[in-house]
């Protein structure tokens, strides 16, 4: 039996810690009456809006009053009468109906009869797919 090495077990003790309470935890009152009872020190602060209704964005700021003042009207761009009319001209000679065509460049027909309408703002990408589906070329004229 030489040369066998007994067994022998490690002992280390495993200590196991409940968590540090998070900080919603430390401003529970349960946990402030006992860090009391304990002798902790109980630091309170207030915070500055704290029960008020205001939130931080309801005050005025100077971008707000620039924009009251501003008088230029500012709208996005529509799509352009000649992209309604060069649109609505090719969707007709291939024999399609809005919604054909909304679903050959995968989008919804609305965005489609927007486009025809003129309340759509402009998207190259889908201009782009409308060219390819349709075989024409819709803006020469930029």
């Amino acid at each position: 039996m030489a040369g066998i090495v007994p067994l022998s077990q490690d002992w280390e003790p495993v200590v196991l810690r409940k968590k540090a309470p998070n900080a919603a935890a430390k401003k529970d009152e349960k946990a402030v009456n006992a860090a009391r009872r304990a002798g902790a020190e109980i630091e309170t602060i207030k915070k500055s809006a704290a029960g008020s209704n205001k939130s931080a964005s309801s005050s005025t700021s100077l971008n707000t009053r620039k924009l009251d003042e501003e008088t230029e009207n500012l709208t996005h761009d529509r799509v352009p009468t000649e992209l309604k009319k060069a649109i609505m001209q090719a969707r007709t000679e291939k024999k399609l109906t809005q919604s054909q065509l909304a679903q050959l460049i995968n989008e919804k027909p609305q965005v489609i009869q927007e486009y025809e309408s003129g309340k759509a703002i402009p998207n190259q990408q889908i201009i782009t797919k409308l060219e390819r589906a349709l075989g024409a070329k819709l803006r020469g004229k930029k």
